[in-house]
């Protein structure tokens, strides 16, 4: 079976660091997702304000797995973040990139539904962990009574899910920042985008965010924030 995207997902993350490691962790994210030519048919919506969220499949491309179409090359097993970066599973019992097929799937909440006159179909959806440009293969809705498993075991993630860092902005923050978008960057950095693996409290980290670059270091549960620059 050949798949092709049907659409494109554009918000101000261009690469891995920095992302949320799963959806619905920063809230405030917002994403655009945009139909390829050819998918751009209202009816193909038709109902879909209705649901308030959205299943997407989307595929790991610069993120991991194999770099190109003939390097088939995956792993057996991986070394979680959240278990330090040490400790290994197998890949089968994660949701890491690094898998035989590079697909995703993300639950996204439905912010809004656009019919515009040059897009197409505009889906403004929030919540999302994949990078900017990320390839969409489907689109389908969410549904409480058959998705959602309240008895559901949590394996090794259960005992991480809610550690946050204290964020501090030792820095100014620009005006244009003000917002969601600040919302969103301070969710982010809550989450703690480091490595499961490193630990050095003089280490400055840095990734992009939209048109910035965001610098910040790690001293125990605080996070402060030491620079926002425009990105060159």
């Amino acid at each position: 079976m050949e798949i092709k995207p049907i659409a494109h997902i554009y918000n101000d993350f261009n690469e891995k660091f920095g992302l949320p490691r799963q959806s619905g962790m920063a809230e405030h994210l917002m994403s655009e997702i945009i139909m390829d030519e050819g998918y751009r048919m209202p009816d193909a919506f038709r109902g879909i304000e209705n649901f308030s969220h959205l299943w997407l499949i989307w595929e790991f491309d610069a993120m991991g797995a194999a770099k190109d179409e003939d390097d088939d090359r995956w792993s057996a097993t991986v070394r979680p973040p959240k278990l330090g970066g040490n400790e290994r599973v197998g890949v089968f019992a994660t949701r890491s990139p690094n898998r035989p097929n590079r697909l995703g799937m993300t639950v996204v909440k439905l912010v809004s539904y656009e019919e515009t006159a040059d897009r197409g179909p505009v889906l403004k959806v929030s919540g999302a962990d994949i990078r900017n440009g990320t390839a969409i293969y489907d689109i389908k809705p969410y549904v409480p009574f058959a998705d959602c498993v309240p008895e559901a075991s949590e394996g090794f993630t259960y005992e991480h899910k809610d550690e946050k860092l204290f964020v501090l902005f030792s820095c100014a923050v620009p005006e244009e920042l003000w917002g969601d978008r600040f919302f969103a960057l301070q969710e982010i950095l809550e989450l703690d985008p480091r490595p499961g693996y490193q630990d050095d409290p003089e280490r400055i980290y840095a990734f992009d965010y939209g048109e910035y670059v965001v610098r910040f270091k790690v001293n125990e549960d605080r996070l402060i924030v030491t620079e926002i620059e425009v990105r060159e």
